[in-house]
């Protein structure tokens, strides 16, 4: 049984920093794609970012630059380090993993974790 479990989330002010993580069981973190989504309030989930099985990464544009995706295989655990946060960044945010990057959203999902920036 395939089991995401994020951890990392907190409250933090504008320009601050926090690291995410996404232990993951059930799979293995080198033959799949991960990533992280969002979901703020009264808006729909969005992608961050994603990490295919072979580390290439992409991530949305307005976090780019900001945000980094990165996995350790050894302990089969995706993270997201997050820089110069800002009150927009405010969600839920969630790991998840699926075979194939293009179909990541309807993946697996962890239960999420909450980031809250103040201005």
């Amino acid at each position: 049984q395939v089991q995401l479990v994020e951890s990392g989330g907190g409250s933090v002010q504008a320009g601050g920093s926090l690291r995410l993580s996404c232990a993951a069981s059930g799979l293995t973190t080198s033959t799949v794609c991960m990533g992280w989504f969002r979901q703020a309030p009264g808006m729909e989930r969005e992608g961050v970012g994603r990490i295919s099985s072979d580390g290439a990464t992409n991530y949305l544009a307005s976090v780019k630059g900001r945000f980094t995706i990165s996995k350790d295989n050894t302990k089969n655990t995706l993270y997201l380090q997050m820089n110069n946060l800002k009150p927009e960044d405010t969600a839920i945010y969630s790991c998840a993993a699926h075979r194939v990057c293009g179909a990541l959203k309807a993946g697996y999902r962890g239960q999420g974790t909450r980031v809250t920036v103040s201005s």
